[in-house]
Parts: structure tokens; C-alpha cells; sequence
């Protein structure tokens, strides 16, 4: 038994299987209905049902509260359909999204940027062309059936002379993943991924000044962003907002400061909240996404792209709108929701 799935306003459908949750259908079959974490825990995917009937998994309250799922808001990430569903998306405009692949991954090298950071070059296979949108991620698929994501740091083009994706890997102690990167792992190994996924990426149909807002290692898919910014030559203004602990956690400081000095619409704003006298820290401090509102008091006007920790970006989501009039349409956001934080929820 299936159903049929229609978005609006854009009029684009999909069949969902019974059984099977709204989301991974509109994945299958190529329809960009935004997510990201997949698990009910971030409400990326969030959006209304407005005729048809669904019953929803599990997932966490901060993601859909019971006055959100009373005014028939859902969770396409958790959802199945008991019937033919119409739902409103906005985000879904046209056939933007790339086909999901599986594929071998080559360990190319491994960089160790700050304490707690890695960056990795994973070669990819020259035979089979991957496409994805600058700021989706992969997911590392383990020997035991779990994964593992992370955003791609380089923008599509880079694909060109070498097919390959850089990823910004953080430490979390005791983490079955990142205890092998950081103790064990060597280049030419070979693991497996799947991707692209997720629905953050620049909307290039906007001509409006952007606020990029990135806490820790959220500067990745920033990265892209700002990579693909310059290779398509837009020259929408855009701030860049990120934040760290201590200066140490900026690890592409430098980076970003040559592209500042390439990019004449682009600036840049580093945010430290816990400066110590040694690290004679002479920027801004305190909460990042908090800064951005000590110099937009209105960003109606705005598109917001923010990465990072989910604290963060729920934080920035709810003030920016509330304090700043921004539209709950323009934040766009990939909330890295870890493995501990979503048992710590359940």
C-alpha cells in the first residue's frame, strides 16, 4: 500500500510507502524537503500538514512542541501517512536535489588543526562524478550498522581536479567514531559513505545580505559556502559570525582573513566567549549568536545560515525572529546534533 505526498505551494509530489516515514520517501525520489539530523531531534524538517492524516515517532519536544503538533505541524523526519498528505514546504521550489550514492572513501590525510579538531581529505572514486550542493554533509556508514555525519568543508567545484571532500572532525571523548580518528586512523584507509544529504545550502535565488553564523567546527559547511560565494562570483553582502571558546577554536583563522581580503562583500566577526588573560584576546566576546544582535537589531531583510551546536542555532532561531523580525523562512541551519546529545534527550 502507498500514498501520494503533495508540497505546496510548489505542487511537486512523491509516493510514500506505509510504513515508511514522509522524509526518506522525499529523499528517495529526488523532492528537497528540508532536514537534518533525520532523528526527530532538531525540526529542520518541521512543516504543516494541511489536509490528510500521519502519525508521528518519536522525537524530542524542542523539535515539535504539543502546540506545534496541535496546530498540525509535523515532523517529516518521524511521520507516516495513513493517507494521500498535502503539506506546505516552502523550501521546496524545484528539482534541486542530487541522487543519494554509496561509495568507497580513501583517507588522503589528516591534519590535526587545534586539540580537539581534525580535518580529513577522503579521495573519492575518479570513475563516478559525485554531486552535491555546497554545505550538505555524508554520513560514514560503520561496521555495525550505525553512522556517523559530517558536513563537506569544500564547495562542488573542487571536485573538478580532485574528487574529494574535506571534513572538520571534532573529538568527543569515549565517541566510537572519533576515538579511531584521533588514535587510530591512517591515510589510505578505506572506509564507505553515503551522501549527499541535508537541506542547507545557499539560495542562490535571493539577492537579500546574509548573516553566516557558525559555532566550532559548524564552520564547515560555512566553508563551502563561502568557497562557492566566490566561484560563482556573488556579491551579496554577507557577515561571518563565528564563535569559539578560545582563539585556538577559530583552527582556519587565517583562512578566513585571506578570504576577507578576496572578498570584498564578505566580513568577518570572530566571537570568543571564554577568553583566558593569556590568550590577550582583544575581539569580541560572549555568546556569537548573541553578538549578531548587538549589530543587526533588524534583520527582516536577511537570510541566516547557521551552523553548529544545537544550543546555538535553537537560540539564534528563536531570537532572531523574536528581537530582530527576522523571517522564520530565511534561517536556514544544519544543528549538529552529536550521538550524546540525542541519548542525553532520550
Amino acid at each position: 500500500m502507498s500514498f501520494n505526498v503533495t508540497v505546496q505551494p510548489s505542487g511537486r509530489a512523491f509516493i510514500v510507502n506505509k510504513d515508511e516515514v514522509l522524509l526518506a520517501a522525499a529523499i528517495r525520489q529526488g523532492i528537497g524537503l528540508p532536514y537534518g539530523c533525520k532523528d526527530g531531534a532538531c525540526g529542520s524538517c518541521k512543516c504543516k500538514k494541511l489536509e490528510g492524516t500521519v502519525t508521528l515517532g518519536a522525537h524530542q519536544l524542542k523539535a515539535l512542541s504539543p502546540e506545534e503538533e496541535a496546530n498540525g505541524f509535523i515532523l517529516t523526519c518521524c511521520a507516516t501517512a495513513h493517507t494521500d498528505v498535502v503539506i506546505e514546504s516552502r523550501q521546496v521550489t524545484d528539482e534541486s536535489a542530487f541522487p543519494v550514492k554509496k561509495m568507497p572513501a580513501r583517507v588522503s590525510s589528516l591534519a590535526r588543526v587545534s586539540h580537539d579538531v581534525m580535518v580529513i581529505r577522503l579521495q573519492l572514486p575518479a570513475s563516478d562524478v559525485f554531486k552535491y550542493h555546497a554545505g550538505q554533509y555524508v554520513e560514514f556508514l560503520l561496521r555495525d550498522g550505525d553512522r556517523r555525519a559530517y558536513s563537506m568543508a569544500n564547495a562542488p567545484h573542487t571536485q573538478a581536479d580532485n574528487p574529494s571532500v574535506e571534513l572538520h572532525i571534532r573529538h568527543m571523548p569515549g565517541g566510537k567514531f572519533t576515538e579511531h580518528v584521533f588514535s587510530t586512523m591512517k591515510e589510505k584507509e578505506i572506509l564507505r559513505i553515503e551522501g549527499p544529504y541535508g537541506s542547507f545550502f545557499l539560495r542562490e535565488d535571493s539577492n537579500k545580505p546574509m548573516v553566516l553564523l557558525a559555532s566550532g567546527t559548524g564552520f564547515a559547511p560555512i566553508k563551502a559556502l563561502i568557497e562557492h560565494m566566490q566561484y560563482k562570483n556573488i556579491m551579496r553582502p554577507a557577515v561571518l559570525y563565528w564563535g569559539g571558546r578560545r582563539p585556538a577554536d577559530l583552527y582556519m583563522n587565517d583562512w578566513v582573513l585571506a578570504k576577507v581580503a578576496e572578498m570584498p562583500h564578505l566580513k568577518y566577526v570572530p566571537v570568543i566567549s571564554d577568553a583566558l588573560p593569556e590568550d590577550h584576546w582583544t575581539g569580541r566576546t560572549g555568546f556569537v549568536h548573541k553578538t549578531v544582535l548587538e549589530d543587526f537589531s533588524d534583520l527582516s531583510g536577511h537570510q541566516v545560515y547557521a551552523c553548529g551546536a544545537p544550543i546555538v542555532v535553537d537560540s539564534a532561531r528563536a531570537e532572531y525572529s523574536a528581537l530582530a523580525g527576522l523571517p522564520a523562512e530565511e534561517f536556514y541551519a544544519d544543528s549538529f546534533t552529536t550521538e550524546a546529545d540525542k541519548a542525553k534527550a532520550a
